[in-house]
């Protein structure tokens, strides 16, 4: 892990001692802001965010993504749910142990792809046009290239199994999907802890994981083909790739209340990429909240 990462952590930590000087009283914790899988059955879940964020591109020339609404839905019916465009079927539901056989789209493709369902509720500035910079490992000259030059990412379809075991107010889950469309034949896999808790007035969701990425992932999506720059063909190894995150709700009045997410995701593992400008992504946003 890189020193970023690190002061990333130090950060959330920060934050967290600062919230604990707030005297207001907790309000009740809800089983909804627990866990995704303890929303009651047969409830829809329906929120709007609208505030100022970004998503930062690391790819070369890549737009980042405005954040400015972002919705929320989630309905759990006794066996199937769909949550914010994740489907899945529980195989397994106790108060400690949840198994669910999960379907959702690979999210790598949003950096390259502007009608992304992760961008849909932005407000993306297309910049297609614009050219990114290659240098080759023997060449010391830049190389200029156009981002269109490039064959499509296409989107993929990702399945597999998500299990989250959850004691107190610690969620620790893992999970395994495997690309059933035939876009990057390959696998990606997550390790999360997640602790749940209310710190003065405020609800808040720490978090920290780690992503696994195939080398069919990550060459399909980070490296080059055959044709595309003079680079010829260039492949991109697997990689466990650290993130971090930190969510929080600050309640108003009714159903309004202060919504502010902040996440880092490392991609310093796959920097040998030449389409990586840098070596993480951020998402960050503030902003106000209607729950219906």
């Amino acid at each position: 892990m890189r020193f970023n990462f690190f002061l990333f952590t130090i950060l959330c930590l920060n934050f967290l001692l600062t919230c604990f000087t707030l005297s207001a009283k907790p309000d009740t914790y809800s089983d909804q802001e627990f866990s995704e899988q303890h929303v009651q059955s047969h409830q829809l879940i329906f929120s709007i965010n609208a505030g100022v964020g970004v998503i930062t591109n690391p790819v070369r020339g890549g737009d980042n993504v405005p954040l400015v609404v972002i919705p929320q839905i989630a309905f759990y019916a006794e066996d199937w749910f769909f949550d914010n465009g994740r489907l899945g079927y529980s195989l397994l539901q106790t108060s400690k142990h949840q198994l669910n056989i999960v379907s959702e789209l690979n999210t790598e493709s949003r950096f390259f792809i502007d009608w992304h369902p992760s961008n849909v509720f932005t407000l993306q500035s297309s910049n297609a046009d614009s050219p990114f910079y290659l240098q080759a490992a023997e060449a010391s000259s830049v190389k200029n290239v156009n981002l269109n030059d490039l064959h499509k990412r296409h989107l993929a379809l990702d399945t597999g199994l998500a299990y989250h075991y959850v004691n107190d107010h610690h969620v620790f889950s893992v999970q395994l999907l495997h690309d059933v469309t035939n876009v990057y034949n390959g696998v990606r896999g997550a390790l999360q802890w997640q602790y749940h808790t209310q710190l003065g007035p405020v609800n808040i969701k720490p978090s920290f994981g780690l992503n696994y990425k195939s080398a069919e992932l990550n060459t399909y999506y980070y490296g080059l083909k055959d044709g595309e720059t003079l680079l010829g063909h260039v492949e991109v190894a697997s990689s466990w790739q650290p993130y971090a995150k930190i969510d929080g709700r600050l309640p108003l009045r009714d159903e309004y209340s202060v919504r502010f997410h902040l996440a880092y995701y490392d991609y310093s593992a796959i920097n040998d990429s030449p389409l990586l400008e840098r070596d993480y992504s951020m998402t960050a946003f503030i902003g106000f909240e209607r729950t219906f």
